[in-house]
C-alpha cells in the first residue's frame, strides 16, 4: 500500500514547523520500505539571507535535516508505536555532498528503511534534484516518550 501526504498530514507527524519543517508532500511512502518526499526550495527562506545573498545556497546540514525528517515520517507511518513519543536524530555516517540545492530546486527526499533495534530506527537517504544526486547518508534516529 503507498501512502501520500500532503503538508497539514505531514504536520500531524512532525512537531517541526516552520521556518523549520522542510518537507512539502510526501509523493510515496511504503510503511517499512521506502518514503518518497518532496522540498520545494523558494527564494524566501529565511537561511538564504544570509548563507549567501550573493550566491543562495541551502545549506548541507538542512538537506540532511530534510532527509532526517523523512525518516522520522517513514517511521511513523511504519510503526503504530511511536504515538507519544518524539523522534530524535541520533546519528549521521557517510554523508556525502554532490551539488549545491538553490533557490527554484525541488528537492527529492529518499528515506529507505535498514532496520530498527529497540528505540533506534537506521535509514538510507539520499537527496536528489532534477534525478542528479545532490546528497546521501546513512541516519539513525532514536524514538523517546516525552
Amino acid at each position: 500500500m503507498t501512502i501520500k501526504l500532503d503538508v497539514l498530514q505531514i504536520q500531524a507527524f512532525l512537531p517541526h514547523r516552520y521556518p523549520f519543517l522542510l518537507i512539502d508532500r510526501v509523493l510515496e511512502c511504503e510503511p517499512g520500505v521506502r518514503l518518497l518526499g518532496l522540498k520545494n526550495v523558494t527564494y524566501n527562506e529565511p537561511y538564504f539571507q544570509g548563507h549567501f545573498p550573493q550566491k543562495p545556497i541551502m545549506p548541507g546540514v538542512l538537506v540532511l535535516e530534510a532527509l532526517a525528517q523523512a525518516t522520522g515520517l517513514l517511521a511513523s507511518e511504519t510503526s503504530d508505536e511511536l504515538g507519544g513519543m518524539i523522534y530524535y536524530l541520533v546519528g549521521i555516517d557517510k554523508a556525502k555532498f554532490k551539488r549545491p540545492v538553490v533557490p527554484g530546486d525541488q528537492l527529492m527526499l529518499e528515506a529507505v528503511f535498514l532496520k530498527s533495534k529497540r528505540n533506534i530506527w537506521a535509514f538510507d537517504c539520499r537527496a536528489e534534484v532534477d534525478g542528479e544526486f545532490v546528497a546521501s547518508a546513512e541516519i539513525r534516529c532514536a524514538a523517546v516518550v516525552y
